[in-house]
């Protein structure tokens, strides 16, 4: 199972091996308390919220000090992968229900990730700015944007502008035309062979054209 991260991702440390090593049987043992991965998707863990995460670090490497908002991120997906991936980066998780965020913040502290917040809060109760907005798919796009577009910096340090970062399947040409040339669309397929991958992409929208 964890076999597809490192097929991707052959360069991680040897405490990153273990971190990621462990989700499995964290997120085993939490979902049989409280359930934040349907039954179905736990056996395909590694898959279909592991690597899907991590298609983001496809196309950024965050720098170090780069401040990174999860929106919706249920169990801590893509936050906590990412936050396994980039230590020097900070992450906070949200979701306005709380015993998913429970689960975000003991996975968190039992891998030792001291780069994690995560916080029982809806987004509109967020104050602070980040380098970017990340999520899967937890609403319609135009909808996401109206919601997080106040949360995003304007000062850009990474070689990809600030903005939102949003994972999403299927058909969404409509949901993403108004926003024309500030948006670009990445298939996963292109970096992932599996057949999970297939109808999967990853928008990246700026906001500089605002």
């Amino acid at each position: 199972m964890m076999e597809i991260v490192t097929k991707y991702f052959p360069d991680l440390t040897g405490q990153q091996l273990d971190q990621f090593g462990r989700l499995g049987s964290l997120y085993e043992e939490w979902n049989v308390k409280i359930n934040v991965i349907s039954r179905k998707d736990i056996e395909q863990l590694y898959e279909r919220h592991v690597l899907h995460s991590l298609a983001i670090a496809k196309i950024i490497r965050f720098k170090p000090g780069t401040t990174v908002l999860d929106v919706g991120t249920g169990g801590g997906f893509p936050g906590i992968p990412l936050a396994i991936l980039f230590p020097e980066t900070s992450f906070m998780l949200i979701d306005s229900i709380g015993k998913k965020i429970k689960v975000v913040n003991e996975v968190a502290s039992a891998l030792g990730l001291s780069n994690v917040n995560g916080q029982h809060i809806r987004v509109e109760e967020v104050k602070q700015k980040f380098d970017f907005v990340i999520s899967r798919a937890v609403t319609a796009f135009p909808r996401f944007v109206s919601m997080v577009r106040t949360k995003i910096s304007d000062q850009s340090s990474n070689d990809l502008p600030n903005g939102i970062l949003y994972l999403k399947g299927g058909d969404f040409n409509e949901e993403i035309e108004p926003f024309g040339k500030q948006i670009k669309v990445y298939e996963l397929s292109s970096f992932f062979q599996e057949e999970f991958f297939e109808t999967k992409k990853l928008i990246h929208m700026t906001l500089k054209n605002k």
